[in-house]
Order: C-alpha cells, then structure tokens, then sequence
C-alpha cells in the first residue's frame, strides 16, 4: 500500500465527518515563513513503529495472519513499518523450539508494569511463524529484543537462531536486554556500572552471533541514563554487526505523578526524566561517535501504562504526531510507540474475542505518516505562541506544512504561498475528548490565510 492508497484509506473512512465550525482567531495573526531549499533530514519510510512486551508471544495467536482486525490495524499505520518486541516483559521470558501445550495464558498482554509482569512466559517457534505470517501480511518488519537481565547466553543464543531463521527477511536486527541501564538493584548489583554493562554484553553478542551468523544488533536500549548509550557508542566501532543505537522516552510519568497533566503534556518540552531537550545534544554526540542513526525503540506518554484522561485523548495524538516529526527533525530514523492489551497509551487497544479499537494516538501516527519519505525545509513562526509550532517539507520538488495548535483558541496563519483547496485535519470535540477523534481531508479557502483551529493539527500542500 502506497501513500495515495494510505490517503484513500483515512479520506474514506471518514468521509462523512463534517468540518468543525471554526471560531475567529484570537489575537494577533501568526506569519509563517521557509528556507529555500529542503536542507534537512529526510523522513524514512520505515518511520513509524509499535512496540510490544514480548510476553505476548506466550499467546502464539496474536501476532498471526489470522488476527485479522490487527493486520488491517497495522496496515491502515504504515504499509512498511516496524514492530519491536521487549519491554520490562523480555527479562522473564525463555525460548522453546516446542510448541505450546495447552491454552494460552492470557489472549493479550498490556503494558508492562509492576502489577502486570508475567514470569515464566515462553515464546515458542510456534509463535515464531505465526509472527512470520503476520510481518508478510502487514509488510512490517521486526526488531527483537532478547533476555539479558535474567536469562543466559545459551537461551538467548538459542532463541536469536530460531528468531533469524523463522523470521528471515523481516528481521531488522536484534537487541540484547530492554532498558539495561535500570539493570542496578534489579538483576544487578547497585553498583553495576556502563563499563560492566558493555563486558557483559559482549559475552552475550559473542554467543548470537556464533548461533545466527550474519544478524545484526541494536542497543543499547536504555531508559534514562544516558551514560550507557555514551559507553555503547564508544565500543560499537568493535562490532562492525552494531547498525543502530536505541533508547526510550517517556513524556511523562509515572502515571500516577499529579504532574503528569494533559497541560504539561502541551507544552513544548514536557517535564520527563528521559529526553529533555538538552538532553538531546547527548544522543547527537553518540550517533556521532558511532557513526550510526538512532531510533526511539519504545516511549509513549506517560509511563506506567499511561493516565487516563491524559495518554487516551486529542491531546496525546497531537503530542504523538508533533514529537514525531520534531524527533524525524533531529535526524532520529523511527520511532517505535509502547502498547497493548488496555493500557490508556496503546495506540491499538482491546482483544481479538472482544474487538480491537483505535484509541486517539493512532491517528497522531497516520497524520505523521503521511510525511514519510519527505525532506525538512527550515521555518520559521513570528508571532507564535508556545502550543503552536509548524514543520515543513519537500517530496519531488512538492511543499507541505504541518500546523499544530495546541492551544484552546484558533490559530489565524499567512503562509509563504497560497495552500491548494484541501488538506489533512486532525482534530476532535475537546481536546480531552477520548472520542471522536478524526483525521480527515477538508477543503480549504483559496489564499494564503489559514485559520487552524484548537485543539487541532492541518497539513497543508502548498
């Protein structure tokens, strides 16, 4: 499926929507203005990506061909994104070449917390192939994550072949450990260190790559800590099989944090422990020193499992498709979105007896997604405030201009040129609202004075 039949896709279904009322803009207007080249990065077209504990392949059933309502889920986000399997979950899981004897254990497995973690949980080859079948069908790819923070070298060995062969084509790389920078007081002694880390890593890369010749790997996969992706860069020019550097953010959290609002979600650079934007120039450094791109191998909201009220709402899908494109800005090559099960931040939420739904978030990755394979042209907003901010870009000599605004009142724009007559709304009742949320194609005036209203996020062609 190509972008026009992507397009096609959102337009149609929600054809019937009819365009909010616009309200007349409030203060003064906002004059938008671009570079004169496309001189920025370029969004790949693998950008968009989900991220699932790994105990849910103790269901083999999940990620199957047959789970019809979820390939058609994942189809409708991406036709060539990418799934990555770990979170806290893989640090409790084993591989067996046997299949499963008996019913599964739970039909899906939610976010990762410290109610929900399941030990003893087995992925089987089974789930394997059922896996296989479900990538062919979506045209997804895969990052696999492996158990270093309690299993064994020989385990994880053993489970890299099954995954290498099985999986063939649509394995991406593998990662060893999920968030290994939280190993202390956990599976390591407190005072575990990133030099420690690295000299147990590379016993475990030894062991995979003798039993899966020719994979590649990822990491170091961290939560917050920076030092660890620092010392991982150092030692990748070690591994000529190190492709990329991985780690998380979290806008937010705990969820049950007070300050972990749907405001502070708003503002430019939420209050996070993982990825502030002075934090950022840290991860640039390492993908210097490494000469290798970076992707967000899992983040979301607020972790924890996400706040209702909050992670589940018009603002989450705007703060999701902002952070997107803001992170495709830094040269950033993906970004993977934590979910599943019920959790309040899973874009694709429900089960398969029940029925699969899409919560608010989705749509902030179909907005983002329609940018894929584009080039960022520098722009520049006067008279913005802080909750509105634009990105622009160029595809085969063709502009375009996401407008996001955040804010409770209109946003009244001038662009460099007139937009052509229609563009992509993303937008809902509230900005609370945990229904209604669309992402629709809308006519627009003629002229270069655009009206985005609150709460909302326009993707003009110029």
């Amino acid at each position: 499926m190509n972008r026009r039949q992507l397009l096609n896709r959102i337009t149609a279904a929600t054809a019937a929507a009819s365009l909010p009322r616009l309200a007349f803009a409030q203060g003064p207007g906002i004059t938008l203005s671009l570079g004169a080249g496309a001189t920025g990065p370029t969004i790949p077209a693998d950008y968009v990506g989900l991220s699932y504990e790994a105990a849910q392949f103790a269901n083999p059933d999940f990620f199957a061909p047959a789970n019809k309502p979820l390939v058609s889920l994942f189809q409708g986000l991406s036709p060539s994104g990418v799934l990555r399997i770990g979170g806290g979950s893989s640090e409790y899981t084993s591989y067996s070449d046997q299949d499963p004897q008996g019913p599964a254990p739970f039909e899906v497995f939610g976010p990762d917390t410290s109610k929900t973690v399941k030990h003893g949980t087995v992925t089987t080859a089974l789930a394997l192939r059922n896996l296989r079948g479900f990538l062919d069908a979506t045209g997804w790819n895969c990052i696999w994550g492996l158990n270093f923070g309690q299993g064994t070298k020989e385990n994880a060995a053993a489970e890299a072949a099954a995954v290498q062969r099985i999986l063939g084509a649509r394995l991406i790389l593998l990662q060893i450990g999920n968030e290994p920078d939280s190993f202390r007081t956990r599976y390591r002694p407190a005072e575990w260190t990133p030099a420690d880390f690295i000299r147990e890593w590379n016993v475990f890369h030894d062991a995979i790559a003798a039993a899966a010749p020719g994979v590649k790997f990822a990491g170091p996969d961290i939560s917050n800590k920076l030092d660890y992706l620092t010392a991982f860069a150092a030692e990748t020019p070690k591994h000529p099989d190190v492709v990329m550097l991985t780690g998380h953010y979290y806008a937010m959290g705990p969820a049950g944090s007070p300050d972990a609002t749907l405001e502070q979600l708003m503002e430019p650079d939420p209050k996070t422990t993982t990825m502030h934007a002075d934090r950022v120039p840290v991860v640039q450094a390492a993908v210097k020193t490494a000469g290798l791109p970076f992707r967000l191998s899992e983040g979301n909201s607020c972790w924890d499992g996400g706040k209702p009220g909050v992670s589940d709402t018009l603002g989450a899908a705007l703060w999701c498709a902002d952070t997107m494109l803001r992170f495709a800005q830094y040269g950033w090559i993906g970004v993977n979105w934590h979910g599943g099960g019920n959790g309040f931040y899973t874009p694709i939420a429900g089960t398969p007896s029940a029925g699969l739904v899409r919560r608010p978030e989705y749509y902030g990755i179909q907005f983002a997604q329609l940018l894929t394979g584009a080039t960022f042209v520098p722009v520049t907003l006067a008279g913005a405030g802080r909750f509105v901010t634009a990105y622009a870009l160029e595809r085969q000599g063709k502009r375009q201009v996401a407008i996001f605004n955040k804010d409770l009142t209109p946003a009244t724009v001038t662009l460099p040129a007139p937009a052509k007559r229609s563009a992509m709304l993303l937008t809902g009742p509230a900005r609370d609202a945990r229904e209604g949320v669309t992402l629709r194609e809308i006519a627009v005036k003629p002229g270069r004075t655009v009206t985005v209203p609150p709460h909302s996020a326009i993707l003009y062609s110029l």
